[in-house]
């Protein structure tokens, strides 16, 4: 029998609310939570908008010890684990902590930290010789990005295969589709999989500035992000975490565990075509699609819902309503289409996680989530991108996507159990 990887447990940290209830909630309402940056004085940038989390982790469990040993990109990863696991019900331990791995995702590591210690060492950059003596002792660990999976396998006690998989802004898709296949292969049984990144930092909000792919509209912040939308202006930089517990489908049911969904198909392809360019006709996302809908045996008319990469850009909005139209055929005028990025901002590889806990969260409840900001329709994005109010519609096919500087594509498919037995 071919094994099959569901999704038994999400947890979220996210901007506008910590934890699974208060992201959904906010996803639904149509809210927004991109703000004035606050984390570092940002006046001399371009764009000084974010989306961050109010985020204390002493509060939130962690120890002075874990606080201080890690970055602020891993405790957003544990603190998310531990409300995974526990909505999940397992408990990783004997026989079953062998069979347990780790696969997380991440675009910037611990940016936050290094950039932060070498402005110590350096006296904010005026030495070019520094004195390594009053460096913090975990430095090396801020700098591996590898610490990130350490960090979550030592708090849940799996013992399985550990990775960080970075492949830019599809950090948080090709992680879970890392993690399926580790499960479909039998290499394991159960995955602590998702991804993270704190990137809001001057250094990260810098390389954003010059390239010019974030909004300058700092006059206000809570409509920044305005994705398919005419008067659009660039991406908004967010933070935060998505973990999700996958979980071999027959030893869910042994154990009677509550199944969001399915991760039935997953494809990744990159476009060799340019670090930050796209194709207007959308053949690299749509060769995605179509092969990780072929990997679910998942038609394309039977798809009921697209969350968009949605950035907020011309170019990525065009790209990927390209890519959509050619692979859904007329089917994807019919289909509602919706980005969370113009709510919760871009945390670059942490997105495509938090996506996946949308989905599977809005396949639960049978909820169509908005897309905020959208009040003037580009005349060149011409699906349904369910504008700022929520919709309800049964789920059982859901097709994400991503797309990342350097040319990457990825898609995945979620599907109901009911969808599969029917």
């Amino acid at each position: 029998m071919a094994r099959r990887a569901v999704i038994t447990g999400i947890g979220v940290v996210a901007p506008g609310g910590i934890g699974t209830e208060p992201f959904w909630r906010l996803l639904v309402e149509g809210r927004t939570a991109t703000r004035t940056i606050t984390q570092f004085d940002a006046s001399g940038h371009r764009c000084r908008v974010a989306a961050e989390c109010d985020f204390d982790p002493l509060a939130l469990g962690l120890t002075p010890q874990e606080v201080r040993r890690t970055d602020r990109v891993s405790q957003l990863a544990m603190v998310a684990a531990g409300e995974a696991l526990a909505d999940s019900g397992l408990e990783i331990d004997g026989a079953l902590a062998e069979r347990t791995g780790v696969a997380l995702g991440s675009a910037v590591g611990g940016t936050t930290t290094m950039e932060r210690e070498y402005s110590v060492l350096s006296e904010g950059g005026r030495n070019w010789v520094v004195d390594p003596s009053f460096a913090v002792p975990h430095l090396y660990d801020y700098f591996l990005p590898s610490s990130i999976a350490s960090e979550v396998a030592r708090t849940t006690g799996a013992l399985g295969p550990a990775s960080v998989v970075s492949t830019g802004c599809t950090s948080g898709i090709d992680s879970v589709g890392y993690a399926a296949e580790l499960i479909r292969d039998g290499e394991a049984d159960v995955m602590v999989t998702g991804a993270t990144d704190a990137p809001i930092s001057p250094i990260t909000v810098t390389c954003f500035d010059v390239i010019r792919a974030t909004s300058a509209r700092n006059d206000d912040p809570a409509t920044a992000c305005r994705p398919f939308d005419r008067t659009r202006t660039g991406l908004i930089l967010g933070e935060g975490s998505a973990v999700l517990i996958l979980e071999e489908l027959e030893h869910a049911r042994r154990r009677g565990a509550t199944v969001y969904a399915e991760v039935s198909g997953y494809a990744a392809r990159c476009n060799a075509y340019h670090m930050t360019g796209l194709t207007a006709e959308g053949r690299e996302m749509s060769a995605a699609i179509d092969l990780a809908l072929a990997d679910a045996r998942v038609d394309p008319g039977a798809v009921d819902y697209v969350n968009a990469h949605g950035s907020g850009t011309k170019q990525n909005d065009r790209h990927e309503t390209a890519a959509v139209k050619r692979s859904l055929g007329q089917h994807a005028y019919d289909t509602p289409m919706s980005g969370i990025k113009s709510m919760i901002g871009h945390s670059l590889g942490a997105i495509g996680s938090l996506e996946i806990a949308a989905c599977a969260l809005s396949m639960k409840h049978g909820v169509v989530v908005p897309t905020a900001n959208l009040h003037e329709p580009d005349p060149e994005c011409d699906l349904d991108y369910v504008p700022n109010t929520a919709r309800e519609k049964r789920l059982d096919a859901v097709l994400t996507v991503g797309s990342g500087f350097g040319g990457f594509q990825s898609a995945m498919v979620l599907t109901s159990l009911e969808r599969t037995a029917a």
